[in-house]
């Protein structure tokens, strides 16, 4: 098992005089700067759901294995077809899938032939069944057939010895199956990234703890926890850390120890009670990325006793926004997967809006029955109800725009940040 080395606490920084991040910038910054943090280990492929390849998976045999039939009919070499119409003898026997015809087709007769079967001797083309009329003993059909027609060739899929799947990418059930169809039995794979998601905050309780409306129930946690997991991750609840630097100092020290990476909602601003940066300011390692970004801009970055911390906002949608479009894709290059552009549609737009020049927004959207995309009636970052209503984002870019009903907008499904 190999255990690649941790960050260095300078990874993040940013250059002299930088002030306000565009959001392009930002992630090209990520997208440098990381590397894989999680080791290897070699599993049986059946085991290995939801793993990313180490390194390649080559195949052990080619699929499929031997040129065979894709249809019920009757096969035939294609070079002793006259024009018109064709009148063939058939031989006794067939080929089945898993029974091959042992023996050899001559020129000018066919056999009969099932979808599957390994292409018999002499046999080069398949008519389909429905295409033909028999009297049991003769075939007849129209002689307009291509050479090969209805038929697979050996290794049209994979070839023995070639790629069957590269390195870096998750395994999900298409990829298992291409494994098991070119006999790949075991796999290298990164270990699970192990994210750690911590709330902080005196006013932050459990839901139901209390009924002072000074408290605020803790809705990151167990969103991100779930988004970690969605992300097919292995989440790691590091529980909620009140105002205390000291407190705050060893649940980051335990956090260390069982965690790849940390998320950490709260706390990650410059006031008073922002523990996160002050914290992550000792150890030299802050970076306070002054994102142009709507909802979210401070988003506190360092490393903690090797591991990368990404201190976001503590209200919800700025959290949730900031998680997708920064965290996730460096949860990728973390975990072996590499970096992952999201995947963006082009639809018309379902609403009216002017936007002002400087930073880039994500509206909670979703698309209408029309295929338009609809917004929240709000866009108060403190409406989480927004986040359920919606099943996507609008991505408007950074410069001034304005939008009436119809122009076109870019919408990213959630989906897509899996």
């Amino acid at each position: 098992m190999l255990t690649p080395p941790r960050l260095k606490n300078d990874c993040f920084a940013l250059p002299p005089g930088v002030d306000w991040t565009p959001v392009d910038e930002a992630l090209a910054r990520l997208r440098k700067t990381l590397t894989p943090v999680v080791g290897q280990t070699t599993q049986p492929t059946s085991d290995a759901f939801g793993r990313i390849l180490a390194a390649p998976a080559l195949a052990h045999r080619s699929n499929p294995p031997g040129a065979n039939s894709a249809v019920d009919g009757y096969g035939f070499t294609h070079a002793a077809l006259t024009t018109g119409d064709q009148h063939l003898p058939l031989m006794s026997g067939r080929a089945a899938a898993g029974q091959p015809f042992a023996g050899q087709v001559p020129p000018g007769q066919a056999i009969r032939i099932l979808t599957g079967a390994l292409l018999p001797e002499g046999v080069d083309t398949v008519i389909l069944e429905e295409d033909t009329s028999t009297d049991g003993t003769h075939i007849a059909f129209d002689g307009n057939l291509k050479p090969g027609a209805n038929t697979r060739k050996a290794g049209e899929d994979v070839i023995k010895g070639a790629t069957a799947l590269p390195a870096g990418t998750r395994l999900g059930a298409p990829e298992l199956a291409i494994l098991a169809a070119t006999g790949v039995r075991d796999v290298t794979t990164y270990q699970p990234l192990r994210v750690g998601v911590l709330s902080t905050g005196s006013e932050i309780v459990e839901p139901g703890a209390s009924l002072d409306p000074a408290h605020t129930y803790d809705a990151n946690r167990p969103m991100l926890l779930s988004l970690i997991r969605d992300w097919q991750m292995q989440p790691v609840d590091l529980g909620h850390v009140i105002d205390d630097r000291d407190t705050l100092r060893l649940r980051l020290n335990e956090a260390a120890r069982n965690t790849d990476a940390i998320l950490t909602s709260g706390g990650a601003s410059a006031g008073d009670e922002d523990h996160v940066s002050a914290l992550l300011k000792e150890t030299g390692s802050l970076a306070d990325w002054r994102i142009a970004l709507k909802p979210g801009r401070p988003l506190a970055l360092g490393v903690w006793d090797g591991v990368p911390v990404f201190g976001l906002p503590g209200n919800p949608v700025a959290a949730l926004v900031c998680t997708m479009v920064f965290a996730r894709p460096a949860f990728g290059v973390l975990s072996g997967e590499g970096w992952r552009n999201v995947i963006g549609f082009t639809v018309p737009a379902a609403f009216q809006k002017t936007k002002k020049p400087g930073r880039r927004e994500f509206l909670r959207a979703r698309i209408n029955d029309q295929g338009a995309a609809e917004v929240f009636k709000s866009e108060g970052s403190g409406r989480i109800s927004g986040l359920a209503w919606a099943d996507g984002l609008v991505e408007l870019e950074d410069g001034a725009r304005d939008i009436r009903i119809g122009d076109p907008v870019r919408y990213i499904p959630y989906a897509s940040f899996r």
